[in-house]
């Protein structure tokens, strides 16, 4: 099956690595102009260098509204349109029980990880998908199913964000499709203290696969779930974890 997003105009926030850039190069390769990104101007730069043309960068803030609006605006002069949004960039400060946070790190993490997401998915509607139709994808994460003794914050913005993808799919319906996909653990930079020096090794054996996922896993799903292909789907999330959450537990 060849997917295609011949004509669309994406765009990726935490594109310049990981996830975010994987996906970037996926909806390129597929036909799509991309606009990166990121907080920083040279990482985009670079990112967009080395997936080619196609791919487009405006560095920004996501949780700054003016870098928002810069960003969105500038994807709209430059490129036309904005036909998928994909929500994807996120952080960690703290890791830890949550009965023990302070409050600026938990007011950090919702406001990346939640607010974000919202805001970016409510003016993207205003400037260009109420009127033009268009697909949302939310990246969560498989920790927003369960609990952790040192992911709850993390976790409990994913769990968040799950809803919300719901609850703006049954909104913004039926212009516009919102979906999200929800790893497991990922070779990635971001999540690099919970694989490197040999403890993938253990989490893999937990999953039913016996591998990480690598960040193509991630952007195929994201691919297949923007373009028509799921033209019938919406409020979904995919869980992406090797077999994580259905592998056999102990039992007492």
């Amino acid at each position: 099956m060849q997917i295609g997003l011949d004509g669309k105009v994406a765009l990726v926030t935490g594109g310049s690595r990981g996830i975010g850039k994987s996906i970037a190069q996926t909806f390129v390769s597929a036909g799509a102009q991309v606009m990166i990104t990121s907080r920083k101007a040279a990482a985009c730069e670079a990112a967009a260098k080395e997936i080619g043309e196609g791919a487009h960068y405006e560095a920004g803030h996501i949780g700054h509204e003016q870098d928002m609006e810069r960003v969105i605006e500038a994807t709209l002069d430059r490129l036309g349109r904005v036909d998928i949004l994909v929500n994807n960039a996120a952080t960690n400060p703290y890791a830890g029980p949550i009965v023990e946070i302070d409050r600026a790190r938990w007011d950090k993490t919702f406001s990346t990880n939640l607010s974000a997401p919202l805001f970016w998915t409510q003016r993207v509607w205003q400037r260009w998908m109420k009127e033009n139709g268009g697909s949302v994808l939310n990246i969560a994460s498989v920790g927003g199913y369960g609990t952790s003794p040192i992911l709850g914050v993390y976790d409990i913005t994913k769990a968040a964000l799950i809803h919300m993808t719901k609850q703006l799919a049954a909104e913004l319906a039926p212009r516009v499709r919102v979906n999200a996909l929800a790893p497991g653990l990922v070779k990635t930079d971001f999540a690099k203290a919970l694989w490197e020096d040999g403890k993938g090794v253990e989490v893999a054996k937990a999953y039913p696969l016996e591998r990480l996922g690598e960040v193509e896993d991630v952007a195929g799903a994201a691919l297949f779930l923007v373009a028509d292909t799921a033209r019938w789907i919406t409020g979904q999330t995919w869980v992406l974890d090797g077999g994580g959450l259905v592998a056999f537990k102990p039992t007492v």
